[in-house]
């Protein structure tokens, strides 16, 4: 998924010749926290409703407000991984898209980007979720992988983060396409893997399986 693919054509951007009155009553309208500010199809920034609170004077126009993140842009052809790292980054839940001149083109919402991965095939398949933690040195998906697939199995998808105790430790997060994940993590676990988590797998529980479902966390925004 590129950004292109992503604009949020409902949410308009503020001019910089608009009031803080109207800022706020639009955020309101489309529910953001923040909204683009934009001169003659340039960026300036983005404005928030705390930003004009602070000033205690909702009839000043926006050129008289200092408006942040003014680097939470991406480019058209942007990955959809970019737009949550820039987000991230920013500390804010909207990220505005330039074309190759630079000239802004519309904003992405990060519920826009979370609910667009959570169509993609890797979240939509039926399948399990372990979650190993390990040396970021001791990481190699072509060896987990080889011996997920020595269990007739498959690596849908994986993410790595890194540990937030250990800056020298990550979690690993792979999404296998089978529920039944004894023989994986046995294999794993016999090659020195530690597995910290499990989900969405069958479990005898009664004569009933349990399934659990989980949303894969990409950031921490």
């Amino acid at each position: 998924m590129l950004a292109e693919e992503l604009i949020n054509h409902m949410i308009p951007p503020l001019k910089i010749t608009d009031d803080a009155h109207k800022a706020i009553v639009w955020m309101e309208e489309f529910r953001c926290l923040h909204l683009p500010v934009v001169d003659e199809g340039n960026l300036l920034g983005f404005i928030s409703e705390e930003i004009i609170l602070e000033s205690n004077d909702i009839d000043r126009t926006l050129a008289d407000f200092e408006l942040v993140g003014k680097q939470c842009f991406v480019q058209l052809d942007s990955h959809f991984y970019d737009i949550l790292k820039v987000a991230g980054d920013s500390k804010l839940q909207i990220v505005a898209v330039l074309n190759e001149d630079q000239k802004y083109t519309g904003v992405i919402t990060v519920q826009d980007v979370m609910v667009s991965f959570a169509q993609t095939a890797s979240v939509q398949m039926q399948g399990g979720i372990i979650v190993l933690s390990m040396d970021l040195i001791d990481y190699s998906l072509a060896e987990i992988s080889r011996y997920v697939e020595e269990n007739n199995a498959k690596v849908i998808s994986s993410l790595m983060v890194e540990d937030p105790m250990d800056k020298g430790k990550i979690k690993l997060t792979l999404k296998i396409n089978q529920l039944e994940l004894n023989r994986i993590v046995a294999t794993l676990e016999r090659f020195g893997y530690r597995v910290i988590g499990r989900y969405q797998e069958t479990k005898e529980l009664s004569g009933e399986k349990e399934k659990i479902d989980m949303l894969l966390r990409y950031l921490d925004i």
